[in-house]
């Protein structure tokens, strides 16, 4: 649905872009670590492969920091609209999605933290080097879409940029079916151990393994169903003290975009990573790389098992979002 031009207006010019000014903080910091790190001595230790970020590494990681802080300097100005606003936006884009790429490795990181007898090592300076990589990618990336509904025509009232995130008065069905794939994916990583053996997972015993299997369960199975059912908008009548009122938006919400953007980043880079190294003739995991013994085979069944469930789960919960926000009066969108 178009949004009339009465209830249209453009945002003010001189109206600072916030997430500009925080990715230029974070980038410029960044950046001086980085080159740091490059003129003098990187400290080892920084994740399991020894390195702290995928996809660049030395000058070039240096490089892409400094990048994404000139992009965030121009963002933070306003560039100017047509073709050069344009490339600057494309661009600002590309980077902060490299960036968030190259800190892929911070999902290991949120889990051997959370559950320290895993057995995932965890690297605090690693870490704390891959968090502000990713913060500085999505900050940039949140100043892309500032910038863009600072230069389009938007609704005085919402402000909403795309008519594709509209509120819904129903369900789609596509929901529902993205939903049930998410919980396929889930089940399909799940067959690939069971097919090996579950005394084979490279995971340590334990009461973190136990916490970490009921997780992994309730975010392939829950937490998709969630997204589309009732029972992730209104508390069911068995939980007590609750049922029948409103669950709460974000507690649906925020873990299905956590789980599917995390997942989709790291096993994402995973499998080009795989198919990369297999059509260069080598085994992309040798047993020396800590994965045990586990067959080549496994990998190439729970890796796009993992795909299926986050992206699946990505669809289930935008249609969430759209569902669960008000509709508004303005626009209608």
């Amino acid at each position: 649905m178009t949004i009339h031009q009465h209830a249209t207006r453009p945002a003010a010019r001189s109206a600072p872009n916030r997430f500009a000014a925080i990715a230029l903080t974070m980038a410029t910091a960044y950046t001086a670590l980085r080159l740091w790190w490059q003129v003098s001595t990187q400290p080892s230790e920084l994740s399991p492969v020894g390195t702290d970020l995928v996809l660049t590494s030395g000058w070039g990681t240096v490089g892409l920091c400094a990048a994404a802080a000139m992009l965030a300097g121009v963002l933070v100005v306003r560039p100017v609209s047509g073709v050069p606003a344009h490339a600057v936006r494309i661009t600002a884009a590309a980077v902060g999605l490299a960036m968030v790429t190259a800190g892929a490795m911070l999902l290991l990181d949120v889990v051997g933290g959370v559950l320290p007898g895993l057995g995932i090592e965890f690297y605090p300076l690693g870490a704390l080097s891959r968090t502000v990589c990713v913060g500085s990618g999505l900050a940039l990336l949140l100043a892309v879409r500032s910038d863009l509904l600072a230069a389009r025509p938007t609704c005085r009232t919402c402000r909403r940029l795309w008519a594709m995130t509209g509120a819904i008065d129903h369900m789609p069905r596509w929901a529902y079916a993205a939903a049930y794939v998410s919980v396929a994916g889930c089940v399909l990583r799940i067959g690939a151990q069971a097919a090996v053996g579950f005394d084979r997972s490279p995971l340590s015993a334990g009461a973190s393994a136990l916490l970490f299997d009921l997780g992994f369960v309730l975010a392939g199975s829950l937490l998709p169903l969630a997204q589309v059912h009732q029972f992730g908008r209104i508390w069911p009548q068995w939980v007590p003290g609750l049922r029948g009122r409103r669950v709460p938006r974000p507690l649906v919400l925020w873990p299905g975009i956590a789980v599917s953007g995390s997942m989709t980043v790291y096993f994402g880079f995973m499998q080009i990573q795989m198919i990369i190294e297999r059509l260069s003739g080598r085994n992309p995991f040798p047993p020396s790389d800590g994965m045990g013994d586990l067959p080549e085979a496994f990998f190439w069944v729970a890796i796009p098992g993992y795909l299926i469930w986050a992206a699946a789960l990505a669809m289930a919960s935008l249609a969430h979002h759209r569902h669960t926000k008000r509709r508004c009066a303005t626009c209608a969108l």
